[in-house]
């Protein structure tokens, strides 16, 4: 690419930060960053700084060292909403919570995709495939129901299991967490004794697993009261795309479910997200994908029959941009009528490419502890039994996800569900009393004798 076109493309992720997904995060959550220029040979010295720092799977990608346009961003490991004593310790966690919901729309051809979630069912496929050794039992609808024995269940799930789902910085280093696709072992110990400075300052726990286990108790139940925490308003914070109640609530492959389940139990009702906190407004924008993959790829396809006919319309159509308030109002429109118009499918297409920006997207909390006089009515506070912290939450990787990725995203869930078809719910399903499945109506009809 020339540098134009890069400079182009950073403005274009700025601008999108700026005038699309702040309006539905919210200014205090979203940080669109800004472009500068940077000395080519400050450049190169970087890239090679750097290159023995990052991880195997990131080295066939080369940094860009010759257009001199970088975008500069804060480090959101330290960032706080608020000016802190600079030598004040900060812990940051980061949660890449992925989908929150299961498909409700009439495109989906194969019923399992009303019953199971995608993560659930993609976990199997990455096993398979050798990027994980073991399934994690993080199931994202857990996470999302605003119940808090199951965030606490999903919460601890990924605490087992991070895979690039999570990962915990002290004072910006990496402390847990994957560094890359590779076996993790989560050392639970070792996480304590970075964290017991932070929730037991007096240090009046002694050491030993029963310390472990209340350190890790505390970590899950502060990340579960941030997350359910309202510190913005935003102008998409209102828009309903769609009743959380016309898809499931919960997904059947989740092992919190399957333990319900199993213990004789009904299912745990979700108790529903405050219609502020920043988990309500990513799944509010991940319910953007309203016709589900299966629905939209018709759609996606004649916008390119379209473009093939009329190549020089891409501009007009806003498909790379410009991210600008006139991009943001045409995906306010909600509706699921197909008219048959080019118009329709692609503002169904661009809500899509929203959706999938949402489900990719991480989350941030900042926390750093404060003593009951410094902790002043303007800073958002939450407490432990022994300490208290401000914090601050953040969301970030959310550069728009390309047009041209959606085939590739048809052909990945095809895949998916019919991996878990042939080699998962294949094998359930003998275990299943064959009269009486679990969720299946049964009809008693009666004959006259």
């Amino acid at each position: 690419q020339t540098s134009e076109e890069i400079l182009q493309h950073l403005q274009n992720i700025v601008d999108f930060g700026k005038h699309v997904m702040k309006q539905f995060f919210g200014e205090n959550y979203v940080h669109h960053g800004e472009i500068i220029q940077l000395p080519l040979d400050f450049v190169r010295q970087l890239c090679l700084k750097i290159q023995p720092e990052r991880p195997e799977s990131r080295c066939d990608k080369d940094v860009d060292a010759l257009s001199g346009y970088a975008m500069c961003l804060p480090n959101l490991t330290r960032l706080q909403t608020y000016r802190f004593v600079e030598h004040r310790p900060i812990l940051c966690v980061e949660i890449k919570p992925k989908c929150g919901f299961i498909p409700f729309s009439s495109h989906v051809s194969q019923e399992i995709k009303h019953k199971v979630c995608r993560y659930c069912m993609h976990q199997h496929l990455k096993v398979a495939n050798g990027k994980w050794k073991r399934p994690s039992k993080y199931c994202p609808l857990d996470l999302f129901s605003g119940n808090k024995q199951r965030m606490h269940f999903a919460l601890k799930s990924l605490l087992q299991e991070a895979q690039n789902n999570l990962k915990i910085f002290k004072n910006g280093e990496l402390i847990y967490g994957c560094k890359d696709d590779q076996d993790c072992v989560s050392d639970w110990n070792e996480l304590a004794r970075h964290l017991k400075p932070f929730f037991f300052p007096s240090n009046g726990l002694v050491s030993g697993p029963h310390c472990t286990r209340t350190i890790i108790k505390e970590l899950i139940h502060i990340i579960t009261m941030t997350l359910l925490s309202s510190t913005d308003a935003c102008r998409a914070g209102d828009m309903k795309t769609v009743p959380i109640s016309q898809g499931r609530s919960y997904c059947e492959a989740s092992a919190f479910n399957k333990e319900l389940v199993r213990n004789g139990k009904h299912k745990l009702a979700s108790s529903g997200l405050p219609r502020g906190c920043l988990l309500y407004k990513t799944l509010q924008a991940q319910m953007l994908d309203m016709l589900d993959i299966e629905g939209l790829y018709p759609l996606y396809s004649r916008v390119e029959q379209y473009l093939e006919e009329f190549p020089e319309e891409r501009s007009t159509l806003q498909i790379d941009g410009p991210y600008n308030e006139a991009f943001y109002e045409k995906l306010l429109d909600l509706s699921t009528e197909d008219d048959g118009t080019v118009a329709f499918a692609l503002t169904k297409v661009q809500q899509y490419r929203i959706a999938m920006t949402a489900k990719d997207c991480s989350i941030m909390i900042a926390l750093s502890p404060c003593l009951q006089d410094e902790c002043s009515e303007q800073r958002p506070v939450v407490l432990t039994s022994k300490s208290r912290f401000t914090f601050s939450v953040s969301v970030l990787d959310l550069d728009l996800k390309p047009y041209e990725s959606i085939p590739h995203q048809y052909k990945l869930d095809g895949k998916i569900v019919n991996y878990y078809l042939k080699n998962v719910q294949a094998k359930d399903d003998p275990v299943m009393p064959s009269l009486f499945k679990e969720n299946e109506d049964c009809t008693l009809v009666l004959h006259k004798v």
